[in-house]
Formats: C-alpha cells, sequence, structure tokens
C-alpha cells in the first residue's frame, strides 16, 4: 500500500524510459543499422538487452566513466555478441541518440500538474551534456538534475542517491522516486528504505525482493497516488 504522508516535499524520476522513450528510440536505431547488414530486425531487442547487461558492467567500474563513452562501448560489445561489427559511425549514431528522445505522451501534461504541488527532480545515469537536450524536450522545469557525472557514481549505486539527497538539501523520506527501471532504480530505491512508485511500461515482472512499492503502468498512474482527490 501506497502511503503518502508524511508528505514529500520532492518528487524524483529516473528519466530514460520512465519519462523518455530509450526503448522506442534506441530499438529503431539498432534495427536501422541490422536492416544496413541485411539482418533480421527482430534480432534488436536482444541486442539491447545485451547493451543492458554490458551496461551493469560497465558502470560498476572504477574510476568513473561518462555515460556517451559507455554507450558506445556497450553497443559496440552488443552487436559482436551478436556476430557484427558496425563501423564507428553507426555505433556513434546510436550512442548519440539519447539526446534525441523526447517524453512519453502523457509525461509533459503529468510533470505541469505535479509541479503545481510539489519540486521534481531526475535522477540519471547520464552526463550532464548528454541528459541536457532530452530534458529541454520533456518541455516542463526541473528544480534538479543529478546526474551520474556529478555524483561520480551510477544508480544502483547508493552514492548518487545520498549526493542527490546532500544537494537538494532533503531527507530520503521528504521524497518519493518514480522509475521504470527495476535493478537501476527499485533495488536502490528499497535498499535506502525510498517510498517508490514502479512504472511498469513494458508489462514486465517485478522483483518481490525489492518491494515495497506502488505499480502502475504510465505517469497518469503516478498522478492518481500523488494527486488524490
Amino acid at each position: 500500500m501506497f502511503k503518502l504522508e508524511p508528505a514529500p516535499k520532492i518528487i524524483t524520476f529516473d528519466c530514460y524510459g520512465t519519462l523518455v522513450q530509450w526503448y522506442e528510440v534506441l530499438l529503431h536505431e539498432i534495427a536501422a543499422t541490422l536492416a544496413a547488414y541485411r539482418r533480421d530486425e527482430a534480432t534488436a531487442p536482444a541486442i539491447l538487452d545485451a547493451f543492458s547487461a554490458q551496461g551493469r558492467r560497465l558502470t560498476a567500474e572504477k574510476p568513473h566513466r561518462l555515460y556517451k563513452d559507455i554507450l558506445r562501448t556497450g553497443f559496440a560489445a552488443a552487436f559482436r555478441e551478436h556476430g557484427l561489427q558496425p563501423d564507428a559511425g553507426e555505433i556513434e549514431r546510436i550512442a548519440a541518440s539519447p539526446a534525441t528522445m523526447g517524453p512519453h505522451p502523457e509525461v509533459p501534461g503529468v510533470l505541469r500538474r505535479l509541479r503545481e504541488r510539489y519540486k521534481l527532480a531526475v535522477f540519471t545515469n547520464s552526463d550532464d551534456d548528454l541528459i541536457a537536450p532530452t530534458v529541454a524536450r520533456i518541455g516542463v522545469p526541473f528544480d534538479y538534475v543529478i546526474t551520474a557525472e556529478q555524483a561520480q557514481a551510477y544508480k544502483p549505486s547508493r552514492q548518487l542517491f545520498e549526493y542527490a539527497y546532500h544537494t537538494m538539501g532533503v531527507t530520503p523520506d521528504e521524497t518519493v522516486h518514480v522509475a521504470m527501471g527495476m535493478y537501476w532504480d527499485m533495488k536502490a530505491r528499497h535498499e535506502l528504505g525510498l517510498r517508490g512508485i514502479w512504472v511498469n511500461r513494458r508489462g514486465e515482472v517485478g522483483n518481490p525482493d525489492w518491494l515495497p512499492y506502488a505499480e502502475v503502468t504510465d505517469l497518469d498512474g503516478v498522478a492518481a497516488l500523488l494527486l488524490p482527490g
């Protein structure tokens, strides 16, 4: 059961997937590369899954690497796993695509409504320059944009969250974290004891080890929980 008390001051959001169309854009870009090599475009989800696995490994490495480097390295490795070696220009096109991602249709309207009651923040596994155009495309101002580059750590590390709360000047119980990522966000949220809302856009199965969290299918469901009545 989701509890709105104590009343939060800041609603924190993951960006990629939660607010903007991460899977849709990347699957399109991967499919375009596969088509150029006359490979079945149905392989695109498997390559994106392989990139996600590479991302878990690369983001855990020290010293901190910029996310744009992880995108390039991770996608090159993911394609190699499937017997392909796209040229540097194709990898760069895919790695640059997060800057082009627009919001899911309901996102701007819901964020505008939430801004009437709460401050809003983004916690993202990204770089400052990579996330800036993506946040701008959402079209709704955020009070804080916290990046892995600033924190020198990637979610699900506690370091990014602790850096964020220090920067924002709030305690964790004065926030609610909203995210699509089960491993990247719900795991960390559980370990930190944060209230959370899982935006399950893809009809996935959640991890019961990381309960409690509320589950919704999009940001309209988030608004129903955070703006009752």
